[in-house]
């Protein structure tokens, strides 16, 4: 008889390991499934510090490349009323500074953090300078530029990516952040 139990107690204890083992497999594999391929990425952002992307995938994201010196830079502006308008409504504005068009982003991380804050109050996340195109461009913008089939044309090309992250839709450089097209694209996608 107690050898029967120790037998029944055995059983249980493994099936009991098996159960806790698989039940931990598979909340590993629906947090990775969670995080879309898109924004399965981490950068840092101006100041030094780690940005997890995943973090994002419960907000409607702007992702927009940017240059200090550029004839579009005045867009910082209307960037940050936009962000500041539908900030509390799961959106944000994600800056990604690079110096592919016309090298009119010859700056460090600091200068252009400076330049942001200290000329247009830029208050979204801004993320460190890198490559938004070609063999070095940062993941992000490698993978807008295949889900869209459109690669920047010039600085402050705009790429808004919805809940989920499973899709982009591309707008121009030259794009106003305060046309009624942009904006009324925004305003389905945070209803």
């Amino acid at each position: 008889d107690n050898m029967l139990m120790e037998s029944y107690r055995s059983i249980l204890m493994i099936r009991l390991t098996l159960l806790m083992l698989s039940s931990l497999v598979c909340v590993q594999t629906v947090s990775a499934a969670a995080c879309p391929t898109l924004l399965d990425t981490r950068m840092e952002n101006l100041s030094g510090e780690i940005v997890n992307f995943c973090d994002y995938s419960d907000k409607v994201i702007l992702a927009v490349n940017t240059a200090s010196y550029c004839g579009n830079t005045p867009q910082y502006e209307a960037l940050e009323s936009l962000y500041q308008r539908y900030k509390d409504k799961n959106f944000v504005i994600i800056g990604f500074p690079a110096n592919n068009f016309g090298g009119q982003e010859p700056g460090s991380d600091e200068e252009i953090k400076e330049f942001c804050e200290v000329n247009f109050g830029v208050t979204f996340p801004m993320i460190t300078k890198s490559d938004v195109l070609g063999a070095n461009a940062n993941p992000i913008f490698a993978n807008l530029a295949k889900i869209t089939g459109k690669s920047p044309q010039w600085n402050f090309h705009k790429y808004l990516i919805p809940v989920g992250g499973q899709s982009a839709e591309s707008f121009p450089a030259f794009m106003n952040p305060l046309n009624s097209k942009l904006t009324a694209a925004i305003d389905k996608l945070v209803e």
